[in-house]
């Protein structure tokens, strides 16, 4: 089986940190994110990975190679800035499996077996996304589905403090979510494709879901992922 991930990103908010490293080889609690990465991927069946990249290509290749934990890894490089959805879509040449992960390059999850959203996963499905329960969608906009787990609908940051579930940046897709691609090479999978894409759903979880993209997360995930 095969996964993107997507590590591509200036990582602009994290400032100086990431001028020289690239995020997705930031050490927390002894191990890089594209380790913790790998070691959930690997337990869902995950032995070929796709590494979308741009910024600091060459030094992932020099650090990571064609093989990391156990894993074949391949590189997708962007010559210019693609977004979301045109890095997978790059990607997406050497995908010869489906259904297939793709993984945000700077998330990382506790207590979770990416093996759930296989499970749900059915032969009339475009996508699963993993939806994480927070206090707060204010800062981040939520899914809405229905009572089957079909996504219905986005709604984008509210003023509104309140619980409800947001898109993790973790997805399991059909190779038919092709169809729904633009015919540009630049383009947002969150905004461009996901709002026209049908039979699209949502696994709800309530586990610890960090970004690390924040200087404040990082501090946390460095602190207590992992304990």
């Amino acid at each position: 089986m095969q996964a993107i991930i997507l590590c591509g990103g200036l990582s602009t908010r994290l400032g100086d940190i990431t001028k020289s490293v690239p995020k997705i080889l930031l050490d927390i609690r002894g191990r890089t994110v594209l380790e913790w990465q790998i070691e959930l991927l690997k337990q869902a069946g995950v032995d070929e990975v796709i590494l979308a990249s741009g910024h600091l290509h060459d030094t992932l290749v020099e650090t990571v190679g064609v093989r990391c934990n156990g894993v074949s890894m391949q590189y997708a490089k962007e010559e210019i800035r693609l977004g979301t959805g045109g890095a997978i879509k790059h990607a997406m040449q050497y995908i010869c499996t489906s259904p297939f992960f793709v993984l945000n390059g700077d998330v990382l999850l506790e207590d979770f077996s990416l093996s759930e959203m296989l499970n749900c996963f059915q032969r009339e499905t475009v996508g699963v996304l993993l939806g994480v329960l927070v206090e707060d969608v204010s800062t981040y906009g939520e899914i809405d589905s229905d009572d089957r787990n079909r996504i219905t609908g986005f709604r984008e940051k509210q003023r509104i403090q309140r619980s409800g579930f947001i898109n993790a940046g973790v997805y399991l897709f059909n190779r038919s979510m092709a169809n729904y691609f633009p015919n540009h090479d630049v383009f947002s999978i969150e905004k461009d494709v996901f709002p026209y894409a049908q039979n699209l759903y949502v696994l709800k979880a309530a586990i610890n879901w960090i970004d690390v993209g924040d200087p404040k997360r990082l501090a946390y995930a460095r602190q207590r992922f992992g304990t």
